[in-house]
Protein backbone atom coordinates (compact mmCIF):
# COMPACT_ATOMS: atom_id res chain seq x y z
CA UNK A 1 0.00 0.00 0.00
CA UNK A 2 1.32 3.40 -1.28
CA UNK A 3 1.34 6.79 0.42
CA UNK A 4 -2.10 7.44 -2.04
CA UNK A 5 -3.90 6.66 0.91
CA UNK A 6 -3.72 10.33 1.88
CA UNK A 7 -5.91 10.83 -1.11
CA UNK A 8 -8.59 9.08 0.23
CA UNK A 9 -8.78 10.45 3.67
CA UNK A 10 -10.27 13.71 3.89
CA UNK A 11 -13.03 11.84 1.67
CA UNK A 12 -13.54 9.12 3.86
CA UNK A 13 -13.56 11.51 7.14
CA UNK A 14 -16.61 13.71 5.11
CA UNK A 15 -18.71 10.42 4.52
CA UNK A 16 -17.76 8.66 8.11
CA UNK A 17 -18.64 11.91 10.20
CA UNK A 18 -22.29 12.27 7.96
CA UNK A 19 -22.68 8.09 8.20
CA UNK A 20 -22.58 7.88 4.37
CA UNK A 21 -21.78 4.76 3.45
CA UNK A 22 -18.37 4.31 0.87
CA UNK A 23 -17.18 1.62 -1.69
CA UNK A 24 -13.74 0.75 -0.98
CA UNK A 25 -11.90 -0.40 -3.92
CA UNK A 26 -8.47 -2.19 -3.48
CA UNK A 27 -6.29 -3.84 -6.15
CA UNK A 28 -5.87 -7.38 -5.37
CA UNK A 29 -4.14 -8.60 -8.08
CA UNK A 30 -2.52 -7.97 -11.77
CA UNK A 31 -1.01 -9.23 -14.79
CA UNK A 32 0.77 -7.98 -17.06
CA UNK A 33 1.56 -3.87 -17.15
CA UNK A 34 -0.62 -1.79 -15.13
CA UNK A 35 -0.65 1.07 -13.56
CA UNK A 36 -0.61 0.28 -9.90
CA UNK A 37 0.30 -2.52 -8.11
CA UNK A 38 -1.66 -5.13 -5.65
CA UNK A 39 -2.55 -2.73 -2.04
CA UNK A 40 -4.09 0.66 -4.09
CA UNK A 41 -6.58 1.85 -3.17
CA UNK A 42 -9.62 3.97 -4.55
CA UNK A 43 -12.70 5.08 -2.37
CA UNK A 44 -15.96 5.59 -4.17
CA UNK A 45 -19.03 7.43 -2.59
CA UNK A 46 -22.78 7.38 -3.14
CA UNK A 47 -22.86 10.31 -5.61
CA UNK A 48 -19.76 8.60 -7.95
CA UNK A 49 -17.28 11.29 -6.30
CA UNK A 50 -14.11 9.10 -5.84
CA UNK A 51 -10.54 9.42 -4.35
CA UNK A 52 -7.88 7.40 -5.38
CA UNK A 53 -6.40 6.18 -8.30
CA UNK A 54 -5.86 2.56 -9.31
CA UNK A 55 -5.19 2.74 -13.35
CA UNK A 56 -4.91 6.32 -13.91
CA UNK A 57 -7.94 7.32 -15.38
CA UNK A 58 -9.14 4.00 -17.60
CA UNK A 59 -11.33 2.26 -14.89
CA UNK A 60 -12.33 4.50 -12.36
CA UNK A 61 -15.44 5.69 -14.33
CA UNK A 62 -16.67 2.04 -14.38
CA UNK A 63 -15.27 1.33 -10.91
CA UNK A 64 -17.49 3.73 -9.48
CA UNK A 65 -20.73 2.24 -11.93
CA UNK A 66 -19.60 -1.37 -9.93
CA UNK A 67 -19.81 0.81 -6.41
CA UNK A 68 -23.09 1.59 -6.25
CA UNK A 69 -24.38 -1.83 -7.48
CA UNK A 70 -22.16 -2.94 -3.83
CA UNK A 71 -24.05 0.47 -2.00
CA UNK A 72 -27.05 -1.42 -3.08
CA UNK A 73 -26.84 -4.57 -1.77
CA UNK A 74 -23.74 -4.59 0.94
CA UNK A 75 -22.15 -7.17 -0.94
CA UNK A 76 -18.70 -7.32 -1.96
CA UNK A 77 -17.81 -7.62 -5.85
CA UNK A 78 -14.53 -8.97 -7.68
CA UNK A 79 -14.35 -6.60 -10.67
CA UNK A 80 -11.92 -7.97 -13.55
CA UNK A 81 -10.42 -5.68 -16.16
CA UNK A 82 -8.27 -6.97 -18.87
CA UNK A 83 -6.63 -4.83 -21.51
CA UNK A 84 -4.13 -7.40 -23.32
CA UNK A 85 -4.58 -7.74 -26.71
CA UNK A 86 -6.61 -5.83 -29.65
CA UNK A 87 -9.92 -7.29 -28.14
CA UNK A 88 -9.85 -4.93 -25.23
CA UNK A 89 -10.14 -1.90 -27.71
CA UNK A 90 -13.50 -3.51 -29.29
CA UNK A 91 -15.30 -5.32 -26.54
CA UNK A 92 -13.13 -3.52 -23.37
CA UNK A 93 -12.14 0.05 -22.32
CA UNK A 94 -9.71 1.10 -24.74
CA UNK A 95 -7.01 1.21 -22.33
CA UNK A 96 -4.28 -0.28 -24.24
CA UNK A 97 -2.31 -1.37 -21.14
CA UNK A 98 -1.62 -4.87 -22.00
CA UNK A 99 -1.94 -5.95 -18.85
CA UNK A 100 -5.07 -7.11 -16.15
CA UNK A 101 -6.48 -6.45 -12.98
CA UNK A 102 -8.89 -7.88 -9.87
CA UNK A 103 -10.39 -5.22 -7.92
CA UNK A 104 -12.46 -5.97 -4.92
CA UNK A 105 -15.05 -3.70 -4.24
CA UNK A 106 -16.13 -3.42 -0.36
CA UNK A 107 -19.04 -1.06 1.78
CA UNK A 108 -17.62 0.81 4.31
CA UNK A 109 -20.33 1.86 6.94
CA UNK A 110 -21.22 1.89 10.47
CA UNK A 111 -22.59 -1.89 11.02
CA UNK A 112 -19.22 -2.49 9.72
CA UNK A 113 -16.86 -0.17 11.44
CA UNK A 114 -15.69 1.38 8.31
CA UNK A 115 -13.13 -1.70 8.58
CA UNK A 116 -10.49 -1.95 7.35
CA UNK A 117 -10.01 1.64 6.20
CA UNK A 118 -10.58 3.42 9.60
CA UNK A 119 -8.03 1.36 11.26
CA UNK A 120 -5.50 1.82 7.95
CA UNK A 121 -6.35 5.80 8.69
CA UNK A 122 -5.60 5.26 12.19
CA UNK A 123 -2.42 3.74 11.20
CA UNK A 124 -1.30 6.42 8.47
CA UNK A 125 -2.29 9.12 11.10
CA UNK A 126 -0.22 7.89 13.96
CA UNK A 127 2.83 7.42 11.56
CA UNK A 128 2.82 3.40 12.22
CA UNK A 129 2.77 0.14 10.12
CA UNK A 130 -0.29 -1.91 9.78
CA UNK A 131 -0.22 -5.03 8.24
CA UNK A 132 -4.07 -7.20 7.72
CA UNK A 133 -5.33 -10.07 5.40
CA UNK A 134 -8.23 -9.29 3.27
CA UNK A 135 -10.84 -12.17 1.73
CA UNK A 136 -10.58 -11.33 -1.97
CA UNK A 137 -13.00 -14.97 -2.39
CA UNK A 138 -14.82 -16.90 -0.06
CA UNK A 139 -16.65 -20.30 -0.30
CA UNK A 140 -18.11 -19.77 3.32
CA UNK A 141 -20.55 -17.67 3.72
CA UNK A 142 -19.10 -16.62 7.58
CA UNK A 143 -16.54 -15.42 5.64
CA UNK A 144 -17.45 -13.45 2.88
CA UNK A 145 -15.39 -11.35 0.54
CA UNK A 146 -13.87 -8.62 2.23
CA UNK A 147 -13.81 -9.50 5.59
CA UNK A 148 -10.10 -9.56 7.23
CA UNK A 149 -7.77 -9.58 10.13
CA UNK A 150 -5.14 -6.84 11.05
CA UNK A 151 -1.95 -8.38 12.94
CA UNK A 152 -1.79 -7.61 16.43
CA UNK A 153 -5.68 -8.67 17.03
CA UNK A 154 -7.08 -11.68 18.20
CA UNK A 155 -10.53 -10.87 15.94
CA UNK A 156 -11.70 -10.85 12.71
CA UNK A 157 -13.83 -8.02 11.06
CA UNK A 158 -16.46 -7.85 8.33
CA UNK A 159 -17.84 -11.57 9.25
CA UNK A 160 -20.68 -12.86 7.93
CA UNK A 161 -23.82 -14.80 9.89
CA UNK A 162 -23.29 -18.28 11.78
CA UNK A 163 -19.33 -17.01 12.31
CA UNK A 164 -19.10 -19.44 15.27
CA UNK A 165 -19.58 -22.34 13.24
CA UNK A 166 -16.30 -21.30 11.33
CA UNK A 167 -14.10 -20.78 14.21
CA UNK A 168 -11.28 -22.61 13.61
CA UNK A 169 -11.10 -20.82 9.56
CA UNK A 170 -11.43 -17.56 12.00
CA UNK A 171 -8.52 -18.19 14.12
CA UNK A 172 -6.65 -19.51 11.04
CA UNK A 173 -7.51 -15.83 9.32
CA UNK A 174 -6.04 -14.01 12.43
CA UNK A 175 -2.86 -16.43 12.46
CA UNK A 176 -2.10 -15.56 8.50
CA UNK A 177 -2.70 -11.94 9.34
CA UNK A 178 0.19 -11.85 12.91
CA UNK A 179 2.71 -13.48 9.81
CA UNK A 180 2.01 -11.87 6.77
CA UNK A 181 2.62 -9.93 4.72
CA UNK A 182 6.52 -10.09 4.26
CA UNK A 183 7.68 -6.70 4.81
CA UNK A 184 6.66 -4.16 2.06
CA UNK A 185 4.92 -7.14 -0.06
CA UNK A 186 1.31 -7.14 -0.83
CA UNK A 187 0.56 -10.48 -2.50
CA UNK A 188 -2.40 -12.45 -3.73
CA UNK A 189 -2.40 -15.83 -2.07
CA UNK A 190 -5.17 -18.02 -3.62
CA UNK A 191 -6.28 -20.98 -1.34
CA UNK A 192 -4.72 -19.43 1.40
CA UNK A 193 -7.05 -21.52 3.52
CA UNK A 194 -9.42 -23.90 2.18
CA UNK A 195 -12.16 -22.18 -0.21
CA UNK A 196 -10.65 -18.40 1.14
CA UNK A 197 -8.77 -16.96 -1.29
CA UNK A 198 -6.87 -13.74 0.45
CA UNK A 199 -4.62 -10.82 -0.11
CA UNK A 200 -1.73 -10.31 2.25
CA UNK A 201 -1.00 -6.22 2.80
CA UNK A 202 1.36 -4.04 4.15
CA UNK A 203 0.61 -0.69 4.95
CA UNK A 204 4.08 1.03 5.49
CA UNK A 205 4.10 4.41 7.70
CA UNK A 206 4.62 8.00 5.42
CA UNK A 207 7.82 8.27 4.72
CA UNK A 208 9.71 11.02 7.32
CA UNK A 209 12.08 13.90 5.54
CA UNK A 210 14.02 15.62 7.46
CA UNK A 211 14.90 19.16 6.18
CA UNK A 212 17.91 21.07 7.87
CA UNK A 213 17.52 24.60 6.23
CA UNK A 214 14.30 26.79 6.35
CA UNK A 215 15.47 29.11 3.05
CA UNK A 216 12.83 30.14 0.50
CA UNK A 217 14.43 27.50 -1.83
CA UNK A 218 13.13 24.89 0.76
CA UNK A 219 9.35 25.76 0.21
CA UNK A 220 8.73 23.91 -2.61
CA UNK A 221 11.06 20.99 -1.50
CA UNK A 222 8.82 20.74 1.71
CA UNK A 223 5.62 21.29 -0.56
CA UNK A 224 6.61 18.53 -2.99
CA UNK A 225 7.09 16.19 -0.38
CA UNK A 226 4.43 16.63 1.50
CA UNK A 227 2.07 16.40 -1.82
CA UNK A 228 3.68 12.77 -1.75
CA UNK A 229 2.55 12.07 1.54
CA UNK A 230 5.61 12.81 3.44
CA UNK A 231 6.09 13.57 6.71
CA UNK A 232 8.54 16.85 6.86
CA UNK A 233 10.20 17.84 9.55
CA UNK A 234 11.78 21.09 8.93
CA UNK A 235 14.77 22.34 11.18
CA UNK A 236 16.66 26.42 11.12
CA UNK A 237 18.76 28.11 12.84
CA UNK A 238 17.02 31.75 12.09
CA UNK A 239 14.20 32.14 13.93
CA UNK A 240 12.50 34.23 11.28
CA UNK A 241 12.32 31.12 9.06
CA UNK A 242 11.72 29.03 10.88
CA UNK A 243 8.06 29.37 11.39
CA UNK A 244 5.30 26.84 10.65
CA UNK A 245 2.82 29.52 8.61
CA UNK A 246 5.74 29.34 6.08
CA UNK A 247 5.52 25.36 5.83
CA UNK A 248 2.10 24.53 5.71
CA UNK A 249 1.98 20.67 4.71
CA UNK A 250 5.33 19.88 7.30
CA UNK A 251 4.47 18.15 10.34
CA UNK A 252 6.90 19.81 12.43
CA UNK A 253 9.15 22.99 12.35
CA UNK A 254 12.12 23.73 14.78
CA UNK A 255 14.08 26.44 15.36
CA UNK A 256 17.38 25.90 16.81
CA UNK A 257 19.81 24.66 13.91
CA UNK A 258 22.48 22.08 14.89
CA UNK A 259 21.42 21.90 18.81
CA UNK A 260 17.61 21.43 17.70
CA UNK A 261 19.14 18.56 15.40
CA UNK A 262 20.92 16.89 18.04
CA UNK A 263 18.43 16.44 20.21
CA UNK A 264 15.73 15.37 17.00
CA UNK A 265 18.70 12.60 16.51
CA UNK A 266 18.47 11.79 20.55
CA UNK A 267 21.85 13.01 21.25
CA UNK A 268 22.84 14.37 24.38
CA UNK A 269 23.69 18.35 23.50
CA UNK A 270 27.33 18.76 24.37
CA UNK A 271 28.42 15.02 24.90
CA UNK A 272 29.96 13.35 21.61
CA UNK A 273 30.45 10.22 24.28
CA UNK A 274 27.25 9.51 23.93
CA UNK A 275 25.64 6.64 21.80
CA UNK A 276 22.62 7.95 18.81
CA UNK A 277 19.53 6.16 19.05
CA UNK A 278 18.22 5.43 15.25
CA UNK A 279 16.82 8.21 13.52
CA UNK A 280 13.07 7.76 12.35
CA UNK A 281 14.08 9.54 8.95
CA UNK A 282 15.33 7.29 5.97
CA UNK A 283 16.53 10.81 4.09
CA UNK A 284 18.09 14.19 5.24
CA UNK A 285 18.89 17.54 3.30
CA UNK A 286 21.21 19.70 4.32
CA UNK A 287 20.54 23.12 2.74
CA UNK A 288 20.94 26.42 5.30
CA UNK A 289 23.43 28.15 2.42
CA UNK A 290 25.45 28.87 6.17
CA UNK A 291 28.84 27.19 5.76
CA UNK A 292 29.68 26.46 9.50
CA UNK A 293 25.87 25.64 10.19
CA UNK A 294 25.98 23.02 7.05
CA UNK A 295 28.81 21.57 8.99
CA UNK A 296 27.63 20.86 12.03
CA UNK A 297 24.09 19.35 10.89
CA UNK A 298 26.65 16.92 8.69
CA UNK A 299 28.62 16.51 12.41
CA UNK A 300 25.49 15.32 14.15
CA UNK A 301 23.79 13.18 10.79
CA UNK A 302 27.60 11.45 10.13
CA UNK A 303 26.29 9.60 13.61
CA UNK A 304 23.48 9.01 12.97
CA UNK A 305 21.89 5.89 11.14
CA UNK A 306 20.12 8.30 8.42
CA UNK A 307 20.69 6.41 5.15
CA UNK A 308 20.24 8.69 2.51
CA UNK A 309 21.89 12.33 3.16
CA UNK A 310 21.72 15.18 0.56
CA UNK A 311 24.11 18.22 0.70
CA UNK A 312 22.82 21.46 -1.41
CA UNK A 313 25.75 23.25 -3.29
CA UNK A 314 28.93 22.38 -5.81
CA UNK A 315 31.47 19.62 -5.30
CA UNK A 316 33.96 21.87 -4.02
CA UNK A 317 31.95 23.08 -1.28
CA UNK A 318 31.15 19.74 -0.38
CA UNK A 319 34.88 18.79 -0.10
CA UNK A 320 35.83 21.78 2.06
CA UNK A 321 33.03 20.18 4.72
CA UNK A 322 34.06 16.80 4.54
CA UNK A 323 37.89 18.08 4.63
CA UNK A 324 36.50 20.24 8.10
CA UNK A 325 34.60 17.38 9.28
CA UNK A 326 37.72 14.83 9.82
CA UNK A 327 37.36 11.56 11.10
CA UNK A 328 33.12 12.00 10.72
CA UNK A 329 33.74 11.97 7.06
CA UNK A 330 34.63 8.43 6.40
CA UNK A 331 31.10 7.57 7.91
CA UNK A 332 29.12 10.37 6.18
CA UNK A 333 30.56 9.47 2.54
CA UNK A 334 29.20 6.54 2.05
CA UNK A 335 25.84 7.95 2.70
CA UNK A 336 26.07 11.68 0.76
CA UNK A 337 24.47 12.90 -2.26
CA UNK A 338 26.25 15.89 -3.27
CA UNK A 339 25.26 17.60 -4.55
CA UNK A 340 21.96 16.69 -3.84
CA UNK A 341 19.25 15.78 -6.76
CA UNK A 342 18.71 14.33 -9.47
CA UNK A 343 20.70 16.13 -12.94
CA UNK A 344 17.45 17.37 -14.77
CA UNK A 345 18.79 20.75 -15.99
CA UNK A 346 17.48 22.79 -12.77
CA UNK A 347 17.31 26.16 -12.28
CA UNK A 348 15.08 27.74 -10.68
CA UNK A 349 13.89 27.33 -6.81
CA UNK A 350 11.00 25.25 -7.75
CA UNK A 351 12.81 22.48 -10.50
CA UNK A 352 15.89 22.20 -8.32
CA UNK A 353 12.98 20.97 -5.39
CA UNK A 354 11.64 18.43 -7.91
CA UNK A 355 15.26 17.37 -8.85
CA UNK A 356 16.01 16.53 -4.85
CA UNK A 357 12.74 15.10 -4.28
CA UNK A 358 12.76 12.56 -7.42
CA UNK A 359 16.72 11.66 -6.21
CA UNK A 360 14.67 10.94 -2.60
CA UNK A 361 12.45 8.80 -4.47
CA UNK A 362 14.61 7.46 -6.73
CA UNK A 363 16.72 6.22 -3.79
CA UNK A 364 13.47 4.61 -1.95
CA UNK A 365 12.57 2.32 -4.83
CA UNK A 366 16.42 1.27 -4.69
CA UNK A 367 16.94 3.01 -8.10
CA UNK A 368 20.85 4.59 -8.75
CA UNK A 369 21.55 8.11 -8.31
CA UNK A 370 23.65 10.29 -10.53
CA UNK A 371 24.54 12.49 -7.82
CA UNK A 372 25.61 9.70 -5.63
CA UNK A 373 29.28 9.99 -4.09
CA UNK A 374 29.45 6.07 -2.98
CA UNK A 375 26.28 3.50 -3.59
CA UNK A 376 23.68 3.36 -1.11
CA UNK A 377 20.27 1.71 -1.21
CA UNK A 378 17.55 2.43 1.13
CA UNK A 379 16.08 -0.75 2.44
CA UNK A 380 11.99 -0.83 2.96
CA UNK A 381 12.34 -0.83 6.66
CA UNK A 382 14.87 1.93 6.03
CA UNK A 383 12.29 4.08 4.45
CA UNK A 384 9.47 2.99 6.38
CA UNK A 385 11.06 4.90 10.02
Amino acid sequence: MSSSLQRLLPLFERDRQRHQPLVLATLVRTDGSTYTKPGAHMLIAGSGEYAGLISGGCLEGDLAEHGRAVLATGIAKLARYDSRGPEDLVFGLGSGCEGSMDILLQRLDDANDWQPLERLALAWREQRAQALVLVVQSTLPSVPAGAGAFAGDDQAFGLGGGAAADHATIESLCRLAAVLPHEGHNQFLPRALPGIDLLALQQLPPTRLLLLGAGPDAQPVAELAAFLGWNVTVVDHRSQYAQAERFPGAATVLDGGPQALALLLGKLSGDPAAEPRPAPFPAAIVMSHHLATDRAYLQALAGSSIPYIGLLGPAARRERLLKDLGDAAAALRPRLRAPVGLDLGAVSPEAIALSIVAEIQAALAGRTSTGLVAPARLSSSQAAR
